[in-house]
């Protein structure tokens, strides 16, 4: 089958054998995007709307253990600024999010070992008891199955855990050896049977990538059925061993976008940071691709610039809490409405 009639299947169908998924991605061309933006644009419609959910990005530390090879935080990297907020500084980020109508808190860190489980559980339990209608997310990386239903029982609703790549050849390119996929996927696994709303996602145009891996991308999205999918953009950060390595491509990344859309029509779909910081109106352009939630960071002012996992991260303007106003004009200008709300996914039961 051709590419086109590919991306009618899907739009029926909403899944693809390996194989056609390759072909329908290595096949982009602007006019399939074109369409297939126009096709998610509608798959979104019976769920959504044109409701645009925000999410209030807390950044709270940046020591990790891993030395992921992409990553500014990896641990070898010794140029990286490391910081802990605490936890009145979390709950301050929170207070502040709430006024402005943030109704979702995402913390998200690297796999720091000062964070142990009783801290997390200590600043879920905070965050929720003084914000009981709120959603708490957690972006922390991989634990154990005690560990997360620890931070479930605590009150955590959420967890993103980005898969990467659903490639195991492509994911030891991107990983020591001390990381495998298969944990990851076992992590994965964890989340979801502990009642997690799960987010999962990847990179697009990291090294090695090819229409053959992203196909395994997808295949894995139809078949897990995340509630969320994160993809962006592969940017370099230049003290990482990818420091050479050309960023992804912003219009692959949207073609993506839409894509996921037409597999998962009801998923929690972000418009990334690293989609704005590739493209001006990465934001924008990405709601035409069918996404659906954006995240504005929360963190205070004076770490933003600490939490570089690539160079030239987008971190002011929009991106900033305090600009939140600048958002909503921005997406009014295109036909959205930016929503308070927890922004829940609607993915049938």
């Amino acid at each position: 089958m051709t590419p086109a009639a590919l991306l009618q299947q899907l739009n029926t169908a909403h899944r693809l054998e390996k194989p056609e998924w390759e072909t329908l991605i290595a096949g982009y061309t602007p006019e399939l995007a074109q369409e297939a933006a126009r096709l998610a644009r509608l798959a979104r419609e019976p769920y959504y709307g044109k409701r645009v959910y925000i999410r209030g990005l807390i950044e709270f530390t940046s020591f990790c253990r891993n030395d992921c090879f992409y990553c500014g935080l990896r641990r070898s990297n010794r140029n990286a600024q490391r910081y802990r907020l605490t936890q009145e500084e979390i709950l301050s980020c929170c207070e502040t999010g709430w006024e402005l109508g943030f109704r979702t808190f995402v913390l998200q860190g690297g796999e720091d070992p000062y964070f142990t489980d009783e801290r997390v559980c200590s600043i879920v339990t905070a965050i929720k008891s003084r914000w009981p209608q709120c959603a708490v997310t957690l972006s922390i990386g991989e634990k154990s199955r005690e560990s997360y239903e620890a931070f479930r029982k605590a009150g955590a609703d959420r967890y993103l855990l980005r898969h990467e790549t659903a490639d195991a050849c492509h994911y030891r390119r991107l990983h020591p050896e001390e990381l495998s996929l298969a944990h990851r996927m076992e992590c994965l696994g964890f989340l979801r049977e502990l009642g997690f709303q799960v987010g999962a996602g990847f990179m697009v145009g990291s090294p090695g990538q090819t229409p053959k891996t992203l196909a395994e991308d997808m295949a894995f999205l139809q078949d897990f059925q995340p509630e969320m999918v994160g993809i962006g953009p592969f940017l370099p950060h230049h003290d990482t061993p990818f420091a050479k390595e050309p960023a992804g491509s912003g219009t692959l990344t949207l073609y993506l976008l839409s894509l996921v859309r037409l597999t998962l029509p009801w998923v929690l779909l972000p418009a990334t940071t690293a989609l704005g910081t590739l493209l001006p109106d990465g934001r924008e352009q990405g709601m035409e691709c069918g996404a659906n939630v954006v995240m504005p960071n929360l963190s205070p002012a004076d770490v933003r610039e600490k939490y570089l996992l690539y160079d030239n991260k987008l971190h002011s303007g929009s991106e900033a809490a305090e600009g939140l106003r600048r958002l909503q004009e921005s997406m009014a200008a295109i036909g959205y409405t930016v929503v308070t709300d927890r922004g829940d996914s609607q993915k049938p039961v």
